[in-house]
């Protein structure tokens, strides 16, 4: 009796501290992911996009919510990024910092989250994807909103399921809510995600209710939730009604929300869904596609195989591919706006039916070969990125600057992308944005200064003019309509950097 007591003991013992191993490990793989995704991120350069998140920080909220009702993303980017630059003196190290914090907090929703709804090894693999995919890692460091809208999207799925799952819980519908409205406000394709999935709710729990109506304890359950789902999306879209107008003005009115985005490359779209390449190949290219075809062959192996079992990846992927459906009709019947870089805001959707898949996979040699290959692809991308970043190129141009410029300078730049990144690094000189190309976008542009379509309004300047662009046609313009007889050139540098692969050209121009 006593050795059987005993032997039942030494058993519970075993699977407590099997599962305790389990835990300690996973936290360490966040902590390790943590500092890995870190590695290139600590660094001020900035290309063109970065200097639009930037510049806009700068203002007030009132200011943020007028100039970024003309601009294509919602603003609750910006307007957090705007706290940020209050508590850290605008700090652009903090900015990126950011957007790092985004992707390690998703991480730790593998601990949290994923671990206690759908087991400890789909948890760990999400984490581990989250935190070694080359496409998380190559943008974890962008000073955009795309993984903070990541994270929303992700947070609002999880509560999605777990409101489907459930009985009725309040706790789960307010922090759905919230997510779910705090994604509208960060990106378009957050805003279509939160559509699908408010919208799935409600069909599924209206559907029900009718269903259940003679099983009074499965009635309760469904006609409990319809009436929560209705009245989140009440709440939800009389909330977004202050930012309605300005949606409603990008779809119907001008078309300028897609007017830099060209017809769309599918290759490039999957390509980047995997390894983050796009303006700049992270991973050689024909690695890249090589890569990217073993993960989707194997995702869709493991979702034939594991058919029957999957209705949160289900859930997940049909979700996702809603979304592309809307996107592509939107493109089509109204601008286009289908974009790779785009993607990434749910990708999150995407990494949670993989790690899913992967957790059922019984095969620990394919399971650990697939794992093999994402951290060889992932330390292929860090080492580029840490060489890029950290060039010493990059902070040339912003020292020639730094080291020569006076007070009551100012910049005049052109529509290359130079001249915004410098003038963010200089934000008490004036700004001068001269838009040769007539992109229309005079108000968004407010976030970085005063647009001109004529040099005008400087005939009468004092100072020293600071011409930055990437080539010297610009030069030979402005010298062109200032009179080139009046002006002396008092200085001049070329520069190519690591970062982006930016140029600069920069002239010092006065009066004579």
């Amino acid at each position: 009796m006593n050795k059987n007591i005993k032997s039942e003991n030494t058993k519970y013992m075993v699977l407590v501290k099997k599962k305790n191993i389990l835990k300690y490990v996973h936290i360490a793989l966040i902590i390790l992911g943590a500092i890995f995704i870190l590695l290139s991120n600590f660094h001020t350069s900035i290309w063109f996009d970065e200097s639009y998140s930037v510049a806009i920080s700068k203002h007030n909220i009132s200011e943020i919510w007028s100039i970024g009702s003309n601009d294509v993303h919602p603003v609750l980017y910006y307007i957090i990024l705007h706290f940020i630059g209050l508590f850290t003196n605008n700090s652009i190290l903090a900015y990126r910092l950011f957007s790092s914090i985004c992707i390690i907090i998703l991480s730790i929703l593998g601990f949290t989250h994923i671990r206690k709804d759908f087991g400890e090894k789909a948890g760990f693999i999400f984490s581990f994807l989250i935190l070694f995919m080359p496409v998380t890692l190559a943008y974890s460091g962008e000073i955009r909103m795309y993984t903070l809208a990541m994270l929303f999207v992700t947070v609002m799925a999880i509560y999605a399921y777990r409101i489907y799952k459930g009985g009725i819980s309040n706790k789960n519908w307010i922090i759905f809510s919230i997510f779910s409205l705090a994604s509208c406000y960060t990106h378009y394709y957050a805003l279509a995600v939160a559509f699908v999935i408010n919208v799935t709710l409600f069909l599924y729990f209206l559907i029900n209710n009718i269903k259940q109506r003679n099983y009074e304890v499965k009635y309760k359950k469904y006609s409990g939730n319809l009436k929560r789902s209705i009245i989140s999306a009440i709440a939800q879209i009389i909330l977004y009604l202050p930012w309605l107008s300005t949606l409603i003005s990008l779809t119907v009115g001008s078309s300028k929300s897609g007017f830099w985005i060209g017809k769309p490359d599918f290759l490039q779209i999957f390509e980047f869904q995997f390894t983050g390449n796009l303006d700049v190949i992270y991973l050689a290219r024909n690695y890249s596609y090589i890569f990217s075809a073993i993960l989707l062959i194997y995702l869709v192996f493991l979702l034939i195989k594991y058919w029957k079992d999957s209705k949160p990846v289900k859930f997940a992927l049909l979700t996702y591919l809603v979304v592309v459906i809307l996107i592509g009709i939107l493109s089509i019947v109204v601008t286009p706006i289908l974009y790779a870089r785009y993607f990434l805001t749910i990708t999150g959707l995407f990494i949670f039916a993989l790690s899913y898949l992967m957790a059922k996979d019984k095969s620990k040699i394919r399971v650990s070969l697939i794992c093999i290959m994402i951290i060889i692809a992932s330390l292929f991308t860090n080492i580029k990125l840490i060489n890029i970043n950290y060039d010493e190129s990059n902070i040339k141009p912003v020292q020639f600057v730094k080291d020569n410029i006076q007070d009551g300078d100012f910049f005049l730049i052109d529509n290359r992308g130079s001249g915004f990144v410098i003038s963010q690094h200089f934000q008490n000189h004036k700004l001068y944005f001269y838009d040769l190309e007539n992109w229309n976008v005079d108000e968004a542009y407010r976030a970085f200064g005063t647009t001109i379509h004529n040099l005008k309004s400087l005939k009468d300047y004092e100072g020293i003019i600071w011409v930055i662009s990437d080539n010297n046609s610009f030069l030979e313009k402005v010298k062109e309509e200032l009179n080139e007889d009046d002006l002396d050139i008092i200085g001049e540098k070329s520069f190519d950097t690591a970062y982006k692969q930016y140029k600069y050209d920069i002239t010092l121009l006065e009066k004579k």
